[in-house]
């Protein structure tokens, strides 16, 4: 079994793969398919007859209770694979027909500098200024798979000389860099509680890892209106609705609007030479207070369409990645 982790891990590493996916189907001859998502698709992998075997094993290595599968359940490990160390977590959850893990590599990626997560100068110079701000709240958005947390984690490896600590449910890169505070609700660390112990650190930067409901999003702006600066991830499809978003889940607009200062939406594309490059959407505070104002963008706001027809033109991406985002 060790030796068919490797092999896999070895894969999800040559595709930058953060998730692998493994789900057992129930019934009367159990069959076993493992996931990966690459380049926004899912691809399985040719699967081999003792791979059901697999998953009892890394609930093993996690230290889970193997005699119930039936059981949400969390853990942790790690594995040294092509001299690198690497930290693991395996979640599992299960429903009548099917048994779900999910195997997510917490450190494979190779850290970036800023200049590497996309092509265009304003938006690499918007991304570089975020960190210099000394207050405010800055939401990075785009569904599943568009490198939103990468940005995220490239912007605070950034920084020098600041106070950074994160809150997040669960804790998803692991850095020394920053104080990580992880949050369960089981041992009294809800998000309430790791505001109010980290606040008596005096932090420069609080990272929340992703606006999910109601408590995050209300704790993000509760953060920002002490006056520090604060950065997150939030799902959604757009710069706009990412703020609709944000009212949904219950923040007062008179608050968004007095600590939102800019929110990016993204989305990952390959280049020619093989490497992986984000294009962005952005509004910055000018922006933001232009929509509250009118409810709707200015002239001067340039859709995500728009940069990826630019994208097209210089040949950073190829027509077949674009053509779903332009007229």
């Amino acid at each position: 079994m060790e030796q068919r982790l490797i092999e896999i891990l070895k894969i999800a590493l040559e595709y930058q793969v953060s998730d692998i996916h493994f789900d057992i189907t129930n019934g009367k001859k159990e069959k076993m398919n493992i996931e990966m998502r690459i380049d926004g698709q899912m691809k399985q992998l040719i699967p081999k007859e003792d791979d059901i075997r697999l998953f009892y094993y890394l609930m093993y290595r996690a230290n889970l209770d193997v005699s119930n599968t039936f059981q949400p359940q969390t853990g942790s490990f790690h594995e040294r694979v092509l001299q690198q160390d690497l930290s693991l977590r395996f979640s599992i959850v299960s429903s009548y027909y099917m048994r779900s893990g999910v195997l997510r590599i917490l450190n494979s990626k190779n850290q970036l500098c800023i200049q590497d997560l996309c092509f265009d100068p304003s938006t690499t110079m918007y991304l570089t200024n975020v960190m210099n701000q000394k207050n405010g709240l800055y939401l990075f958005s785009g569904p599943t798979g568009s490198g939103k947390t990468t940005t995220l984690y490239t912007l605070l490896n950034a920084v020098q000389n600041k106070k950074i600590f994160t809150l997040e449910d669960p804790v998803e890169v692991v850095n020394e860099k920053y104080v990580q505070i992880q949050i369960n609700e089981k041992q009294h660390m809800s998000y309430a509680d790791g505001i109010k112990q980290l606040m008596r650190h005096d932090p420069d930067i609080i990272m929340i890892g992703e606006i999910r409901d109601e408590t995050a999003a209300k704790m993000a702006v509760r953060c920002a209106l002490t006056g520090h600066l604060v950065v997150s991830t939030i799902h959604s499809f757009s710069c706009v609705s990412t703020i609709l978003r944000m009212l949904d889940l219950g923040v007062e607009k008179y608050q968004l609007k007095d600590v939102l200062k800019g929110i990016s939406s993204q989305r990952l594309f390959e280049k020619a030479n093989g490497e992986k490059t984000g294009i962005y959407e952005y509004m910055n505070e000018k922006e933001i207070t232009y929509y509250f104002e009118k409810g709707d963008v200015s002239d001067a706001f340039i859709p995500l369409s728009k940069q990826i027809e630019q994208a097209l033109f210089q040949n950073e991406i190829t027509y077949e990645q674009a053509k779903e985002y332009i007229a």
